[in-house]
């Protein structure tokens, strides 16, 4: 009861307050002491982070394990992995040194040996020896018909940053017979032991080169050959070359200089008054520009020769086209070319006895004027393993040195070689038109083959046939890498007719009476098959006219018949 009568006393008091509030303030002046500045109460931070209490969370446990092991026997190794390596070619050890000698039936032996003695990192000096003869036997020849041929040669070379060049000196000593005698004439004993068919020839030679790598002047040789034979035959030969290069505008202009200096005796006057002496002094320059744009290469030059014949005191200039071009329309698959070119050569007695080795001491020897050689051609590659060149050419050529049989002298002359059984060199001015073919394969890395052949059409002046020279030639070389030891190779070779003169001088006149022979085309197969034991030591057959053919290389020179020869080769260092 108190309770109510204090709430009833209190609610009249406020509803007294509120309206007391109601009443109008009329026109009271309020004076304002200070501003009213309103203050917050300063916050305190509760201390205290307060608890969660969370009745679905659950305390984790901790997990207790144990691994029980138990001992398993097993047979498995696993194999231990290997990094794979790319297979390389054992490297080829090169020897500085080799000898090689080797045994057949005529008696023919082979011999070489090569030995190159390292002086300095920079000097070498090198020794080379080679030796190759037959003690004959051809059969149905009456005159002895061995021969040998014996090389030495020394040599010392030096290389270094700015040039590198090369001294030699050497000798060679061959021995030949002329026993090609007609097989129509019917010779009497007498006259048979009263010829001597042996030809010794010697020579000896000494020369240089050297070459600049970073200079105008890039290289010149030089050589000197002094060549003598049993009839006291003598010949001195010089010859010199240089080779200039500069570049102007991105272009190579080249300039080469010759000099060809050869002047000999003939130790014999066959059928002649006198003996024969010859001196020839050959001086060239040939300017040349290349160019190369893009595909096309073009070499545009022109040669200038003078020769002085001193012993007849006359002189001649002479001008040759040197023209090369090519260009490469199907990248290395074709590339046609063409070339128009022309020059002096010297000719000398050491070259024709090395083309013919049953001339006649009594040689006259002069220049061949090559007056030009126009051919065009295409070469390329029909596949990355097959590669070909064909060629279509015609030369003019005066004063062409030809080969002919001497002729059968009357019983008066009694010279070895005077018996229709040597030739003699005559010159003609000829014109030869040829075609020629060459084609390349590699099978595989072991097994590579060529194949060339060329047809000649001669068209001479004053001599009947272009003597002695072939219509057709053709051969075919193969070599194969049978197996890491064993090794093989072929050479194949055919030759086709050639044309000689029959002549034999009348006892009575002096004149000879002509007659045009001919010499049947030849085939002629060589092989070889060799064993390498290792590095240094191999061995080797070879075999020559396998086919067994009685063929005439020169007019009643016939060959040897099949030859078989064996030997061994071993290369080492000192």
């Amino acid at each position: 009861m108190i309770s109510i009568k204090k709430s009833l006393i209190l609610s009249m008091f406020l509803i007294g307050g509120v309206l007391f509030a109601q009443d109008p303030i009329d026109s009271e002046t309020v004076t304002v002491v200070k501003p009213y500045t309103p203050t917050v109460k300063d916050a305190n931070k509760i201390k205290q982070t307060p608890s969660r209490s969370d009745s679905v969370r659950t305390q984790k446990r901790p997990v207790k394990y144990s691994i029980f092991s138990v001992p398993v026997a097993s047979t498995f190794t696993p194999a231990k992995g290997r990094a794979t390596t790319l297979k390389r070619e054992r490297r080829i050890k090169v020897y500085d040194n080799y000898a090689s000698l080797g045994f057949g039936n005529y008696g023919n032996l082979l011999a070489e040996f090569y030995s190159n003695l390292e002086v300095n990192r920079s000097d070498n000096f090198g020794v080379y020896v080679s030796h190759n003869s037959s003690q004959g036997g051809i059969k149905d020849v009456i005159l002895d018909d061995k021969f040998y041929d014996t090389e030495l040669n020394l040599s010392y070379n030096s290389k270094n940053r700015d040039l590198g060049w090369k001294t030699e000196i050497g000798g060679r000593h061959q021995l030949f017979n002329w026993y090609g005698l007609p097989l129509s004439e019917d010779f009497s004993n007498d006259e048979l032991n009263a010829i001597d068919p042996t030809q010794n020839y010697f020579s000896v030679y000494a020369g240089g080169e050297i070459e600049l790598y970073d200079s105008f002047f890039d290289n010149a040789s030089a050589k000197f050959r002094h060549t003598g034979d049993s009839y006291s035959t003598s010949e001195n030969h010089f010859n010199a070359s240089g080779n200039f290069e500069v570049n102007i505008a991105d272009e190579l202009i080249t300039t080469n200089i010759y000099a060809d200096i050869v002047q000999g005796e003939m130790g014999e006057q066959f059928l002649a008054s006198e003996n024969y002496n010859y001196a020839f002094m050959n001086f060239g320059i040939n300017p040349s520009l290349l160019i190369l744009r893009d595909d096309l290469t073009l070499d545009l030059g022109v040669a200038f020769f003078y020769s002085q014949d001193v012993e007849n005191s006359d002189g001649n200039f002479y001008i040759y086209p040197k023209i090369t071009a090519s260009y490469r329309l199907g990248g290395d698959y074709f590339t046609p070319y063409a070339g128009l070119e022309g020059g002096l050569q010297q000719n000398t007695y050491f070259k024709f006895v090395q083309e013919n080795p049953y001339v006649s001491p009594s040689l006259e020897v002069k220049p061949t004027d090559n007056e030009y050689n126009a051919y065009v051609g295409a070469k390329g590659k029909l596949s990355n393993a097959v590669s070909y060149n064909f060629k279509i050419g015609y030369q003019s050529q005066f004063n062409k040195a030809l080969f002919k049989r001497n002729p059968q002298a009357n019983t008066l002359i009694t010279e070895n070689y005077a018996f229709g059984n040597s030739f003699e060199v005559v010159y003609d001015d000829v014109n030869t038109l040829s075609v020629a073919g060459e084609l390349n394969v590699d099978v595989n890395q072991n097994f590579r083959l060529g194949i060339n052949a060329e047809y000649f059409n001669y068209n001479t002046d004053d001599e009947a046939e272009a003597w002695n020279l072939p219509d057709f030639k053709a051969s075919l070389n193969a070599d194969y890498q049978i197996s890491e030891k064993w090794f093989a190779g072929a050479n194949l070779f055919y030759v086709g007719e050639r044309y000689d003169q029959e002549r034999v001088v009348a006892i009575t006149t002096g004149e000879p009476s002509l007659n045009t022979i001919s010499l049947d085309s030849y085939f002629d197969v060589n092989a070889n098959l060799g064993y390498r034991f290792n590095d240094r030591l191999s061995v080797f057959v070879k075999g020559s006219n396998l086919l067994n053919n009685d063929y005439q290389r020169w007019t009643n020179f016939r060959v040897q018949g099949l030859q078989l020869l064996a030997g061994a080769t071993y290369k080492f260092d000192f």
